[in-house]
């Protein structure tokens, strides 16, 4: 996997955790539930890029 596609990986995934970390504060009204889903998001994101 050349440098560009994992560049695109890496925003792919930084747009839901801007966002999604916002709806989940807003569900939640908690900071470790917004942490959680942070966490999963970055391990997913690595496991996309670790291919």
């Amino acid at each position: 996997m050349n440098a560009s596609r994992k560049l695109g990986i890496v925003v792919f995934c930084a747009v839901p955790a801007i966002i999604g970390g916002g709806i989940v504060y807003g569900i939640f009204h908690s900071y470790p539930a917004v942490l959680a889903y942070e966490i999963l998001l970055l391990l997913t994101a690595g496991a996309f890029l670790s291919r």
